[in-house]
């Protein structure tokens, strides 16, 4: 199977970047997903192995049930280190941006700092409209995950064989990450056959799973339960529902970063529901609420992030903020989804 996704002048040109460039720092997106980290420690290895001195660095801190990952632990974090960053920037001769296609998806501070950097930019990503300035990019928007995209960039540079297992962790736990556990934006047959290359490394993908989705406090299982039963709004007949999550509910279930993965595709299992919205109150900044959208089938839910939440992402999993007070935030998703009737 064909799963190469460079021409030969592109592969030439991708070689002659790697090869020229020894310091190498390489950014994924504040609030880091398992595709954002999953897609940088498998990069920065390929690039070690090929000699170079690559560093990740990550925006803020990534939750929890990440934490287990190979190298997770070895990434910078740029609010805990801003100084160290910025001399990485200032030294680098490559500058990679995984899982990002906008500088303002690093965060307001490292964005700044990106945009005075004098180094060249590659940009590796799935994500639609990239506007970041580059001397390559890299960009499918078609593809399940930045970690699929690199992967099949390993492969066709031949990096397959020398490919450790915990490269493969890191690859499989990107891929798995954004598709759900691969149920949604998952069907092309190629994704199965890179599975399988995965599997050969001697992955375990059910510890993955386990590691990723059943890690949860008992804390977070009662938020889940809490949010279903007292605060999830279904609006019927539109087929759509949205939840609200306050900064003082985080406090009482004693909230930590991740323990609302997932929840916001819950009500998608109720018969023939095609959109679910979530909306949480940051528990640091006054006026900002951040908005998660699921949906299913043919339901754009990344133009719905656009044009009400200041978002976008794929058709069935996009994100957003709003800024305003979680009650002002509330009455937007229900305009939100009156607007879009129609396609509900």
């Amino acid at each position: 199977m064909n799963i190469n996704l460079l021409n030969d002048n592109e592969v030439a040109q991708m070689r002659n970047l790697i090869s020229c460039a020894n310091n190498i720092v390489i950014f994924g997106h504040v609030n880091a997903d398992g595709d954002a980290l999953g897609s940088t420690l498998t990069w920065a290895s390929y690039l070690r192995q090929q000699g170079k001195d690559a560093t990740v660095v990550v925006p803020d801190q990534f939750p929890d049930f990440l934490q287990w990952m190979p190298g997770a632990q070895q990434a910078l974090r740029y609010d805990k280190k801003p100084d160290e960053v910025k001399a990485l920037v200032s030294n680098a001769d490559l500058i990679c941006c995984l899982d990002l296609n906008t500088l303002s998806r690093t965060g307001g501070e490292l964005e700044a700092v990106l945009k005075v950097a004098t180094a060249p930019f590659l940009l590796i990503d799935h994500h639609l409209n990239p506007d970041i300035k580059t001397v390559m990019q890299v960009s499918h928007p078609s593809l399940s995950s930045t970690s699929e995209i690199v992967f099949r960039l390993i492969w066709q540079l031949g990096g397959y064989e020398e490919m450790t297992r915990e490269m493969a962790i890191t690859t499989y736990t990107g891929m798995m990450t954004d598709t759900g556990g691969f149920t949604f934006n998952s069907t092309q047959p190629e994704i199965f056959f890179i599975i399988s290359q995965l599997l050969a490394k001697g992955i375990d993908k059910d510890r993955i799973y386990r590691n990723v989705f059943h890690t949860f406090s008992i804390d977070r299982l009662r938020l889940m339960g809490y949010v279903l039963y007292q605060k999830l709004r279904v609006m019927t007949p539109l087929r759509a529902s949205y939840y609200t999550i306050s900064k003082e509910e985080q406090k009482r279930f004693r909230f930590i970063k991740g323990d609302a993965e997932g929840l916001v595709n819950m009500p998608l299992q109720i018969k023939g529901h095609r959109l679910s919205i979530s909306l949480r109150e940051d528990t640091e900044k006054p006026n900002l609420v951040w908005v998660s959208l699921r949906s299913v089938d043919d339901f754009p839910c990344n133009k719905m992030a656009g044009e009400f939440f200041n978002g976008g992402g794929h058709k069935n999993a996009s994100g957003g903020k709003l800024f305003c007070s979680l009650q002002e935030a509330e009455l937007v998703a229900r305009k939100a989804i009156q607007e879009y009737a129609k396609l509900l």
